[in-house]
C-alpha cells in the first residue's frame, strides 16, 4: 500500500469513526426518552465516542508503544460499545431495527482495531 493509499484510508477511517459517534448520539436521543435508559445513553456515547478519540490522539503519540497504547484504548472502547448495545437490545427488541447500523459498524471498527493493534505489535496471532 502506497503512502498515499495509507493516508486516504486513515481519513476514510477517521470520517467512519465520526459518523459512528453521531449515529450513536442521535439513537442516545430516543433512549434518553426512556428514564431509566439514560445512564445507558451516556455510557454508549461515552464508549463509541473514545473510539474515534483515542484514534485520532494517537497521532500525537511520544512513542510507538503510547501509539500503541491508543489503539489499545479505542478497541477496549469498541468491545464496551458493543456491550452498551447488547444491553439495549436486551432491554428491549424494538431498538434492534434502530441499532442494527450502529451494531455492525461497530463489530466492524473492532475487527479492523484488534487487526490494526496485531499489526503493530508485529504479532500476527494476537488475539483479544
Amino acid at each position: 500500500m502506497s503512502s498515499e493509499q495509507k493516508e486516504r484510508f486513515k481519513k476514510e477511517f477517521i470520517a467512519r469513526l465520526i459518523g459512528l459517534s453521531v449515529k450513536t448520539i442521535k439513537f442516545a436521543d430516543e433512549l434518553n426518552k426512556t428514564p431509566s435508559l439514560r445512564s445507558v445513553a451516556d455510557q454508549l456515547i461515552r464508549s463509541t465516542t473514545s473510539i474515534g478519540a483515542n484514534v485520532t490522539e494517537a497521532k500525537g503519540a511520544s512513542s510507538k508503544r503510547d501509539y500503541i497504547k491508543f489503539f489499545e484504548i479505542a478497541l477496549k472502547s469498541a468491545y464496551e460499545t458493543q456491550y452498551w448495545i447488547m444491553v439495549v437490545e436486551n432491554y428491549n427488541v424494538n431498538y434492534a431495527g434502530l441499532i442494527k447500523g450502529i451494531k455492525s459498524e461497530a463489530i466492524e471498527v473492532s475487527k479492523m482495531l484488534n487487526s490494526s493493534v496485531q499489526t503493530l505489535k508485529g504479532k500476527k496471532d494476537y488475539k483479544i
